[in-house]
């Protein structure tokens, strides 16, 4: 089964279901609280529609465009997402895949991977940081990621630490160590392709140390150590971000943005992006759907700064949907951690092809031949579908 194609974002998540240990998948589909924001990311995108057409299609589609200064193959950026122990390779993989397909790459500084390796790999990698810290280890990682090559520096602000999940919140462990080991064992045996990828990399636990977060002064903590930290940092100021843009040198994303107001005031800030997101979901149950509100946003914001979406993007038709709707790109989670779940690195290359052939399949369908060209007028969009903050 690992070494099959799937067609699908869809098949990747249900093979990844078979895949991984119970825990594990759970925390790749965790929202918090009943998960209505979690589900109102993917439905919403099924209410916007296309009006195809039939005779005059194009015969090519050009989907290349580029985000904070970087040229990217397609409107697809890797969203970063913390402590990949879906597979051994972890960022690394994601890295030389998102590199084999002409995509740049969002690391975690909660990453499992050090950034020096992930860049190695993906050249075109932007950083993202949490307002963990006092300033001057703040610095300090942005700092060791500068150096390493970081091409740009993602601050995510969208978290209020809401972790209550009506099904349950996957258990993560303070450490992997054997009497973890042992308490996870019945669900870890009942799922031996996932046994087979760990002993084919020499059987190392995945580690709960996240490498990014360590200083001169500190090994790498562990994860819990690492989120304490982050838990216990009083949250930025408009005053913070707008520290945070001056220090580094290059582009600066603020993801998380859902209000008009707040658009408005990260470009006031100094960022040069910013991301429409709801934090996959994971953070304030009851938010709308990303979706909903990127159109009001990237209304008001205008060229000033690349609007991205996140949340929720599962086709390519998906990214022509949100490209139509004002943003410049969209950066997927979930979907790459399926495929890298099934096949590691030729797994999240599988997801990539996916939501490409899928962006250039709708394109033809509605006979826009640049992904620049993409507007509202290719889409049919329902009354009340926005929201306005």
């Amino acid at each position: 089964m690992a070494n099959e194609w799937f067609e699908s974002v869809a098949v990747a998540q249900r093979r990844a279901k078979k895949t991984l240990p119970k825990s594990v998948y759970g925390a790749l589909i965790a929202g918090s609280e009943r998960g209505a924001t979690a589900k109102d990311n993917t439905t919403a995108f099924g209410e916007i529609g296309f009006s195809p057409i039939t005779i005059g299609q194009p015969a090519e589609r050009e989907m290349s465009t580029e985000v904070m200064g970087q040229p990217i193959s397609m409107p697809v950026l890797i969203s970063p997402t913390g402590v990949q122990a879906v597979h051994p390779d972890a960022e690394v993989a994601v890295a030389k895949a998102a590199a084999a397909r002409g995509v740049a790459m969002g690391l975690s500084s909660f990453a499992s991977k050090p950034v020096e390796d992930v860049i190695a790999s993906n050249p075109q990698t932007f950083f993202q940081v949490y307002w963990a810290g006092d300033r001057d280890s703040i610095l300090e990682r942005l700092s060791r990621a500068k150096s390493a090559g970081a091409v740009g520096l993602i601050l995510t602000a969208d978290w209020s630490f809401s972790h209550s999940r009506d099904w349950g919140s996957p258990e993560i462990p303070q450490a992997m160590d054997l009497r973890t080991m042992v308490k996870h064992l019945p669900e870890v045996v009942v799922r031996p392709q996932w046994c087979r990828t760990w002993l084919k990399a020499g059987w190392k636990p995945p580690t709960l140390a996240v490498p990014n977060f360590a200083t001169a002064d500190q090994s790498a903590p562990k994860f819990f150590d690492a989120y304490g930290t982050w838990m216990q940092t009083p949250p930025p100021t408009w005053d913070d971000a707008a520290w945070l843009c001056e220090q580094w040198d290059g582009p600066v994303m603020l993801k998380g943005v859902m209000r008009v107001d707040e658009a408005k005031r990260a470009v006031d800030a100094g960022f040069d992006a910013i991301s429409v997101s709801n934090h996959g979901g994971n953070n304030l149950d009851g938010t709308p759907a990303s979706i909903r509100a990127l159109p009001a946003i990237a209304e008001a914001v205008g060229t000033s700064v690349d609007v991205l979406l996140d949340g929720g993007v599962r086709r390519g038709s998906d990214v022509v949907k949100a490209v139509g709707l004002g943003a410049k790109a969209v950066m997927v989670g979930r979907a790459y951690l399926w495929g890298l779940a099934v096949n590691g690195q030729a797994g999240v290359e599988n997801v990539l092809d996916v939501l490409r052939m899928g962006i250039d399949s709708t394109m033809m369908g509605i006979g826009c031949s640049t992904i620049s060209a993409l507007d509202r007028t290719y889409l049919r969009v329902p009354d009340g579908f926005e929201v306005r903050p």
